[in-house]
């Protein structure tokens, strides 16, 4: 179980490396879509600890967007 998801965050993070390395419309598109479906997967299978940990980050990075973006 715990290679499960590893492997589908790792999938998910090649595939946002894609996206930002891609200037085709459909590659750029078919990465993102990767993306999204690996990390909701990835999330679903994860222990509740993990969980946590990547909502924890989620609402971090949120934080700071914010704070970045009133300031700018």
């Amino acid at each position: 179980m715990p290679a499960t998801y590893l492997t589908l965050l790792t999938i998910a993070f090649g595939s946002v490396w894609m996206y930002k390395r891609s200037s085709a419309d459909v590659f750029s598109v078919i990465a993102a879509l990767t993306t999204v479906i690996c990390f909701i997967w990835g999330f679903a299978v994860a222990p509740w600890g993990v969980q946590l940990l990547i909502v924890g980050l989620l609402l971090a990075i949120e934080k700071y967007y914010w704070s970045r973006a009133r300031m700018g």
